[in-house]
């Protein structure tokens, strides 16, 4: 399989030289050019016929969202994971580039990092994105089987709790999923993305405004009331416990688990253990396997998993290694996922504690 080509656009040579060097160094990657600015990159683009674009977000001379509205128009099919900082802005500008078609992000190192552990963060988060994104899709000559399902097994329980847990292509997976759902939805919803500190409140934010429920980043101790979504803080998992009679929204910093801190798997678990077969688990476009373990803990306590099918995803990831792992009940497109999370909300029995 030919190396996955990578045009790398910042505007600062220490950091192109790093990117290049860690891409470089990988067996599967090779960077085909580089470029100080935008209006450079537009330029390299036809002339090196890149896999994947790395770009900058704040540039002179043609800044990383002007460029992208300009690749998107004439290379609508090729990827691009925006460079951001992490800060307020770099998050906003970010959910704008996510907005505009940008499959993906990395947080640029901050200042205080030395170069080894530069390297280090730039290797963990980059070089797996690169080559999820970076690998050309085949068509196949046969249409792909239907994706296998979980056989249903008794009668679906009421839904007291919805958790969802997404990734790469999450951002507007979540601005598709989230708007649909009814001011009246009669249960709360819970969600893993995967994202760093900063960049999660932004995204509440924007869903909040975007949404007829209440968007909010979860807090410690908070109570997930029905009609309300929590989303996941940044650099903290997200569970739930239940204190006497109530459930309350607890947020730590626990180990991470799948290289993650928030995981899909640590809410899933907890999901299963305070609302057990009540629970419905959503699993949306991601990289990797975060959910899959989860997913087993929810169908093992009676509860059903929905998943976002493959053509509709950025990666299929996480959904996949829950299809495949029969824990799926529906694999759906993701213009489907919030009719069947409503539809299997409503069918919750009007009397509490039957189903």
């Amino acid at each position: 399989m030919a190396p996955i080509r990578v045009l790398i656009v910042d505007d600062t040579v220490i950091v192109r030289k790093l990117v290049s060097d860690v891409l470089e160094a990988d067996p599967e990657i090779t960077v085909a050019a580089t470029a100080p600015n935008g209006r450079v990159a537009l330029q390299k683009v036809p002339m090196v016929a890149p896999d994947v674009v790395v770009l900058d977000v704040e540039m002179p001379v043609m800044g990383g969202l002007e460029t992208l509205r300009v690749l998107r128009d004439e290379h609508p099919h090729l990827p691009v994971i925006m460079f951001s900082s992490l800060t307020e802005r770099g998050a906003s500008t970010t959910l704008d580039a996510l907005a505009l078609g940008a499959r993906d992000y990395v947080a640029k190192p901050t200042n205080t990092s030395g170069i080894l552990e530069a390297r280090e963060q730039v290797r963990e988060q980059l070089v797996p994105k690169v080559k999820a994104l970076g690998r050309r899709r085949t068509p196949s000559a046969t249409p792909p089987a239907a994706p296998p399902v979980r056989a249903a097994s008794g009668r679906a329980a009421r839904v007291d709790a919805v958790v969802v847990g997404v990734s790469t292509g999450g951002p507007n997976a979540l601005v598709e999923v989230l708007p649909a759902l009814p001011a009246d939805f009669p249960v709360p919803v819970l969600v893993v993305q995967h994202m760093p500190p900063l960049f999660t409140k932004s995204l509440a934010d924007r869903l909040d405004r975007a949404s007829a429920l209440a968007v909010r980043e979860a807090a410690d101790g908070d109570v997930p009331t029905p009609g309300t979504v929590w989303i996941a803080p940044g650099g903290l998992h997200l569970d739930v416990v239940r204190e006497g009679g109530a459930v309350r929204l607890r947020t730590h910093e626990g180990p991470p688990e799948n290289n993650c801190r928030p995981a899909v798997d640590v809410l899933f678990r907890s999901a299963a253990a305070v609302w057990g077969r009540n629970a419905l688990g959503v699993v949306l476009t991601g990289m990797g396997h975060d959910g899959r373990v989860g997913a087993e803990h929810l169908t093992r306590a009676g509860a059903r998993v929905v998943a976002q099918d493959e053509a509709t995803s950025v990666v299929w990831g996480m959904p996949g290694a829950v299809v495949r792992a029969g824990l799926a009940d529906a694999v759906v497109p993701l213009d489907r996922v919030a009719a069947e999370v409503e539809d299997r909300v409503a069918r919750r029995p009007a009397l509490a504690g039957t189903g």
